[in-house]
């Protein structure tokens, strides 16, 4: 039995498939050569660059399974794949940590403006010191105010589990339940639960400080210009999930107009090329797609994706 991971997997991933009695390959195939090259393996792994669309499914029968090291499945035609009898997994648990993190890394390069800072110290010097810091100074504290959450799936959840930490009020809206309380681990072993508030769509954009999005790709923004009319004025935004969610149009006129406040931006419309006016925005503070890229998060990935595969493939 013979794997291709086209965009990689952790080692320790590799070595428990390749124990199984799986051969793994993990040269990179390109997209355009897939169709004529994937019949040499009985399934593929891949993130977010590599798509398994309708085309190359029919191109290889011999395909069993597609594991989708990550959250997201939008890159793959899932329901097409399950009628033609190929397995289809994911793994959502495995980097809900670290893409948690990165959200508050932009939170944090946001209110104490970290991401303007790197952009003009360098080339300023030392000759507009103090007025940088001057410019700065009206930095704010995460602790006091309301993180509104948009999608409150695990990733939700453990960004929630942050804010909470820091002494934010949690707002979070999910078409699916929501719990009343998130449990907190403190130091010691110290467990609580603390609450978060379930609102409506509207109450979320009319309240937060501060928005997060975790949710699907949608083929239709869910912040767009009618959306961000409702917005609290001064907000920051932050999304790590899926590029096409928000309406990059509707966000550079938020920033420019003062209403969003600051954008943490780790997913695009146009990957891997992002458009430049919004790369190059005074606002905006920029990750390429990195949420699940820790060495944590690859090892778990690498892991759950490799027990998955075992289990369907010498079950």
């Amino acid at each position: 039995m013979k794997i291709l991971a086209n965009d990689g997997i952790d080692p320790i991933g590799k070595k428990l498939l390749e124990e199984a009695g799986i051969e793994v390959d993990t040269q990179h195939i390109p997209q355009e050569e897939l169709a004529s090259k994937l019949n040499a393996y009985d399934g593929i792994t891949v993130r977010s660059a590599t798509k398994v669309r309708k085309d190359l499914i029919d191109a290889c029968p011999n395909l069993r399974i597609i594991g989708r090291g990550g959250v997201g499945m939008d890159n793959i035609d899932v329901e097409y794949a399950k009628s033609k009898g190929i397995a289809v997994e994911n793994t959502p648990a495995s980097s809900s940590q670290s893409v948690a993190e990165l959200v508050f890394t932009h939170l944090f390069n946001g209110v104490r403006f970290v991401y303007d800072a790197n952009r003009k110290m360098p080339v300023v010097g030392n000759t507009q010191f103090n007025q940088l810091k001057k410019d700065y100074a009206k930095g704010i504290e995460l602790k006091g105010k309301k993180m509104g959450i948009i999608g409150f799936g695990r990733i939700g959840k453990e960004t929630a589990k942050i804010a909470l930490g820091l002494g934010m009020d949690v707002l979070a809206f999910d078409l699916y339940d929501i719990p009343a309380t998130l449990p907190l681990e403190l130091s010691g072993g110290l467990k609580v639960d603390v609450p978060v508030t379930k609102v409506s769509f509207d109450d979320l954009l009319a309240q937060s400080d501060f928005i997060s999005l975790h949710i699907p790709f949608t083929e239709k923004p869910v912040l767009g210009t009618a959306e961000f009319a409702k917005i609290k004025s001064g907000v920051g935004i932050v999304n790590c999930s899926r590029g096409g969610t928000i309406d990059e149009d509707a966000l550079i006129e938020a920033l420019n107009s003062g209403k969003v406040s600051f954008a943490g931006l780790d997913v695009f419309d146009n990957e891997p090329t992002p458009r430049l006016d919004l790369l190059q925005h005074a606002k905006v503070s920029l990750t390429p797609h990195i949420g699940a890229s820790t060495n944590e998060a690859q090892e778990r990935i690498g892991v759950e994706l490799a027990n998955l595969i075992i289990g369907h493939l010498k079950g």
